[in-house]
């Protein structure tokens, strides 16, 4: 089984195709479970973000599992498979297993570097481990992932030197309304990136936020933390009047604040509007004083762009994937010569045992201590034997050429090394990655 990993980013496709290819909530739960139905899929795990979404599935055959998994985003996102198939990448076997790694990390992020994406990753994995679509294989690849874009935040620094969209987003407001620290901010939801908002708005020293959502229960939640207020979804349009700053990200699905939401007003009013879809009706651009920044418009004007100060921590992270991944290739090529092993010892093992039955029924006056003497010996010489071999092809297995050395090895010694029947199931996530 090899992996296979197709997808669509903001790299690939403008924010209105993202928007329809994105899939979250039961949407995505489906996709997993009909991308796992297919049988030239095993096994299957669908990273869902703002800015990409990406299919990894463990499969025996590459084309019958590529227009397979192709067909299948065109029907969930309804956008036509020759419309949708430009803006795809696929990526296969060892390019897989890179991507994953540098997604991980961040270097494939719209802002490089930053950190959400390592929990979005996290979210990835452990729902398809609740929904049973794991295997072994692409189970331990997504929690090697995982440590690796931990090991690259930790020895590099990227994160930081790499903003998050958040703060981009915030340093865009400051062009229009002066420094955030003393004013108004209003966050439109309670997830993972409206906590991470709040929390931002605070640290930068914006005293009066207001958390809406349409949970009243998780707003209040929120607000809790930044010493904040909550109200309920349809208390939007009121707070509007006062705040300075919006930041929506609700994934609704629909339109959450539109212009008629909005009253003329004698100051600046900035929003950011960090949901896919579209939080933010782009019209309300067209209001007197009203500036709106979207994940399309970041795109367009280049946030992204690599700053000569981040070179040097990105090009750190980059070294750390590089080696990383030619160490997984290693273990996995090493994996693969396991079962040729086992087999050889155990036909070794077979052997010796026929032939010790046969001495016993020759010569039966052999007992006690000179029996267990022969037996001994007998085995050890057979096991002196195998050492070396199974060493050096276990050695050798690692090396791009490694498949060739077993299947000698199995040539050699007429081999028919089994899949063990009970194969582990999935590990829960790795909480040492949370940390």
């Amino acid at each position: 089984m090899t992996v296979l990993a197709l997808g669509v980013s903001h790299r690939t496709a403008p924010v209105a195709l993202l928007e329809r290819v994105s899939v979250s909530g039961d949407a995505l739960v489906k996709l997993l479970h009909d991308a796992h139905r297919d049988e030239s899929v095993a096994e299957v795990m669908v990273i869902s973000t703002c800015n990409r979404v990406e299919i990894y599935a463990g499969v025996d055959r590459f084309h019958g599992a590529l227009n397979a998994l192709t067909a299948l985003l065109s029907a969930h996102s309804g956008v036509p498979v020759e419309r949708l198939t430009p803006h795809l990448y696929v990526h296969y076997a060892d390019r897989a297993v890179e991507h994953l790694f540098s997604v991980a990390c961040g270097l494939d992020s719209m802002v490089l570097g930053e950190g959400q994406i390592l929990g979005q990753v996290r979210q990835a994995l452990k729902l398809a481990q609740q929904e049973g679509t794991l295997g072994q294989s692409l189970n331990e690849l997504a929690q090697q992932a995982l440590r690796v874009g931990k090991r690259a935040h930790t020895e590099t620094g990227i994160d930081r030197a790499g903003a998050s969209l958040v703060g981009v987003g915030l340093t865009l407001a400051e062009r229009e309304i002066g420094p955030v620290a003393g004013k108004r901010a209003l966050v439109v939801g309670a997830g993972s990136m409206s906590a991470l908002t709040a929390a931002t708005l605070a640290r930068e020293g914006v005293t009066d936020i207001v958390v809406a959502n349409r949970t009243f229960e998780r707003a209040v939640r929120l607000a809790e933390t930044v010493g904040g207020r909550a109200v309920r979804l349809d208390q939007v349009a009121d707070e509007l009047t006062e705040a300075d700053l919006v930041v929506s990200c609700t994934g609704a699905g629909s339109l959450v604040i539109t212009p008629d939401m909005i009253e003329p007003r004698d100051r600046p009013l900035f929003l950011l509007d960090l949901a896919l879809p579209h939080d933010i009706d782009p019209a309300v651009r067209a209001l007197d004083g009203v500036t709106l920044v979207d994940l399309e418009s970041m795109q367009e004007s280049g946030v992204a762009a690599q700053g000569a100060e981040r070179a040097e921590a990105i090009e750190s992270a980059k070294r750390i994937v590089c080696v990383e991944v030619e160490a997984y290739l290693e273990g996995e090529r090493a994996a693969r010569v396991t079962p040729t092993v086992v087999a050889l010892r155990s036909k070794a093992a077979d052997v010796v045992e026929a032939e010790l039955g046969r001495l016993a029924a020759r010569v039966p006056e052999i007992e006690g201590r000179l029996r267990d003497e022969v037996t001994q010996t007998v085995r050890r010489v057979v096991d002196k034997l195998l050492h070396e071999p199974t060493v050096r092809v276990k050695r050798l297995a690692a090396s791009s050429a490694g498949d060739h050395y077993a299947e000698a090895l199995r040539e050699l010694f007429d081999l028919d090394p089994k899949v063990p029947e009970a194969v582990g199931r999935p590990e829960t996530i790795d909480t040492e990655v949370d940390r």
